[in-house]
């Protein structure tokens, strides 16, 4: 693959706030962006060269779209596939491509695809009506988390239920759509494997995080993870496998349930960078936002040597507002550009050195 010399265009289909890093770590590199949402001003649109305001379904300008970009990519999972293979039927390079989309769309084809390439998950069932419930239940022990198949983030889209609730109305709170029951799994904490695949298929993988959520959303990550080389080491071999395996080109994640015996189960993927990884562009020599611009652009990937221990936090709602005064010294503070600070919604992030690497 010939890589983009400076000045070439890289287009990104989404306007959010990982759309935004990867425009300003683009920016650096030398890249103009152009951006492509169907939201009016959404916060990568506001340091874009150009915002293509349209459906992700609008063939005419997802044709302009692959006309005006030397490369392509993405910054959520909720880009329609049809959109993504138009684009690659236009003769656009679109990294990291249609299959890591479209496996992590589904929750029900995500495991069962995990599974099918050695990755171990926790124990699921497929639901497709309120009837189903009760075996799954039986299935899993009494307990599970049901969720549905597609579109849930941040907490959404998901019910915890035991033997003995009603399972007919939890069923009709996800509005009767396809769902999976997933096993309570007992995990000792939950890590994170970032890692990024070149169109040659070499690797580099950050230090995996350990990271703490709150009502279904991260509130930290912390690096170093603190599990033996042994359990990193099989970690990332797991994360290098399912970047293989879905021929990504550029930045994912796989998170994991880590148990107390260091057995690791999948728990989801994420085909794009991560918020787990937001402490990466101030701890590493390359952060996950220009490694993923470098894969996009066919450039070698950078070094991932993490220098110094960190931690990231998540500012939700109105913590964002707080003055940035109350920071201490060492901390190093990230905004969105939101304008709305809305209960739960993430507005952007603090990044504090912890201690030497």
């Amino acid at each position: 693959m010939t890589s983009l010399p400076p000045g070439s265009v890289i287009g990104i289909l989404g306007g959010g706030q990982l759309g935004r890093m990867l425009g300003s770590a683009a920016a650096r590199l030398g890249f103009d962006i152009h951006v492509y949402a169907p939201d009016e001003n959404p916060p990568a649109a506001r340091i874009a060269a150009k915002h293509w305001q349209a459906a992700y379904e609008d063939k005419a300008t997802l044709k302009a779209f692959a006309k005006a970009c030397d490369a392509i990519t993405y910054e959520f999972e909720n880009i329609p596939v049809a959109s993504v293979e138009y684009l690659i039927e236009q003769g656009a390079p679109v990294r990291p491509g249609a299959k890591s989309l479209e496996v992590s769309q589904d929750r029900l084809s995500e495991k069962r695809f995990l599974n099918s390439i050695g990755i171990t998950t926790g124990h699921f069932e497929a639901i497709d009506s309120a009837d189903d419930l009760a075996k799954a239940l039986e299935a899993l022990s009494g307990e599970g988390l049901l969720k549905t198949r597609r579109d849930g983030y941040d907490g959404k889209g998901q019910v915890r239920l035991k033997t003995g609730d009603d399972l007919a109305a939890a069923y009709a709170e996800l509005g009767h759509v396809p769902a999976i029951l997933e096993a309570l799994v007992p995990f000792e904490r939950e890590i994170s494997v970032v890692i990024a695949r070149s169109a040659d298929g070499r690797t580099t993988a950050f230090d995996p995080s350990m990271n703490d959520h709150a009502g279904g959303i991260l509130r930290t990550s912390i690096a170093p993870c603190g599990l033996s080389d042994d359990v990193i080491a099989h970690a990332r071999s797991l994360a290098e496998t399912l970047a293989a395996e879905t021929g990504h080109v550029g930045v994912m994640a796989l998170e994991l349930f880590v148990l107390n015996d260091g057995t690791l189960l999948a728990n989801e993927i994420a085909p794009r960078v991560h918020n787990s990884g937001h402490w990466t562009p101030e701890a590493c020599l390359t952060g996950q936002f220009e490694q993923h611009i470098r894969a996009v652009a066919g450039w070698p990937l950078g070094p991932v040597t993490r220098v110094f221990d960190a931690e990231m936090r998540n500012l939700l709602g109105k913590e964002a507002l707080a003055p940035p005064e109350t920071y201490s010294d060492d901390a190093v503070l990230t905004l969105y550009g939101k304008r709305d600070a809305k209960p739960g919604r993430k507005m952007g992030h603090v990044v504090w050195r912890t201690g030497k690497a």
